[in-house]
């Protein structure tokens, strides 16, 4: 179905795929956020592997394989406008985490981020430098008007992260996600163009 809006969407068709995925760097030390590649497998996989991670993500790839397919995934995705994926890495390669756009919404310029950092990475302040620089991004070069991500009221450390990137706590969601150990609500976090952190 097609709808007729009465007003122009926030950004318009090309906004993304009109270019290559960019490699972003990161703020306060030698990261950066690139595309995934074939190479990184089996980091990718090893995040699953982890008990936090775990904990916090029931989308789970079980093989190599599996993360290939998801990779294949997120090149599609960007290609169709519809989510943005990156590796955080060091200089040298190393991956240290993920960052990801999904959910886009070109209409509204709408996006929900989403990330997990590899356990020897964490408390370091990597997923929060990471956020805030996919978040400049899109707010400012891209020209989305509002970044949302959402996280459990028990993951403590993912609401640290929203915070100190800039996400105002907006409210709860209750009862919004299912975890491993059953339903568990949900902060609402956001980022609107404008907001600095």
């Amino acid at each position: 179905m097609t709808r007729t809006l009465s007003t122009p969407p926030t950004l318009a068709s090309g906004s993304l795929a009109g270019a290559p995925q960019p490699v972003l760097p990161v703020a306060g030390g030698a990261l950066l956020l690139r595309p995934w590649e074939r190479a990184d497998a089996r980091a990718f996989l090893s995040a699953y592997e982890d008990v936090e991670t775990r904990r916090w993500h029931t989308h789970r790839p079980s093989t190599v394989a599996r993360v290939e397919e998801w990779f294949d995934g997120y090149r599609q995705d960007w290609e169709r406008e519809k989510g943005c994926h990156w590796a955080v890495a060091r200089d040298s390669g190393e991956v240290l985490g993920r960052m990801a756009l999904r959910g886009v919404d070109f209409e509204d310029g709408v996006a929900n981020a989403a990330y997990w950092v590899l356990p020897a990475a964490r408390g370091a302040g990597v997923a929060s430098r990471a956020l805030a620089a996919v978040s400049a991004w899109a707010l400012d070069d891209i020209g989305f008007h509002r970044l949302e991500l959402d996280h459990s009221t028990r993951n403590d450390a993912s609401c640290r992260v929203a915070t100190k990137a800039g996400y105002l706590l907006e409210g709860t969601k209750r009862s919004a996600a299912v975890h491993d150990d059953g339903r568990h609500d949900m902060h609402l976090h956001a980022r609107v163009r404008g907001d600095r952190p």
